[in-house]
C-alpha cells in the first residue's frame, strides 16, 4: 500500500488507467493541469471524449472515494474540461464524465469501480 496522499493518488491514477486501458479506453493525457486544477485523465471511450477523476483511499472507513467528489469538485472539474476541448479545438465532442473508484484495503487487489456518465458538464 503507498506510505502516503500523494504516492496513493498516483497508486490509483495508474491502477485506474491499467483497468480503463482493459476496457478500451484510450488515455490522451494525465493531470491535465489549468489554473483552475487539474483532470486526472482525459481518454477516448469510442466517440466519446472522457473526463475522469480518480479518488484512491486505503479504507472505506469514512465512505466511499466516489463521495469526496462534492459539486463544487464536479464544478471545476466541469470548467478544466472546457478548457481541455477549447485548446485541443476539439469543437463539437460528445464529452463524458467519469469518476474512477480505486480502495486498497488490506488484500491482494485494489477494488476499483468506474461510475460512467457520474455528472453533467454543468457538474450536477
Amino acid at each position: 500500500m503507498p506510505p502516503d496522499r500523494i504516492s496513493l493518488g498516483k497508486a490509483g491514477e495508474d491502477y485506474a488507467c491499467r483497468e480503463l486501458e482493459r476496457q478500451g479506453y484510450e488515455i490522451l493525457a494525465r493531470r491535465f493541469r489549468t489554473r483552475l486544477g487539474e483532470i486526472d485523465i482525459v481518454a477516448r471511450h469510442g466517440d466519446t471524449l472522457v473526463f475522469i477523476e480518480v479518488k484512491a483511499r486505503r479504507t472505506t472507513r469514512f465512505g466511499e472515494p466516489v463521495e469526496a467528489v462534492d459539486w463544487r469538485k464536479r464544478q471545476t472539474i466541469a470548467r478544466i474540461a472546457a478548457e481541455y476541448v477549447l485548446r485541443h479545438s476539439i469543437g463539437n465532442a460528445c464529452c463524458r464524465f467519469d469518476v474512477v473508484s480505486v480502495v486498497f484495503g488490506d488484500g491482494l487487489r485494489p477494488r476499483l469501480a468506474i461510475l460512467r456518465d457520474a455528472f453533467d458538464g454543468r457538474g450536477r
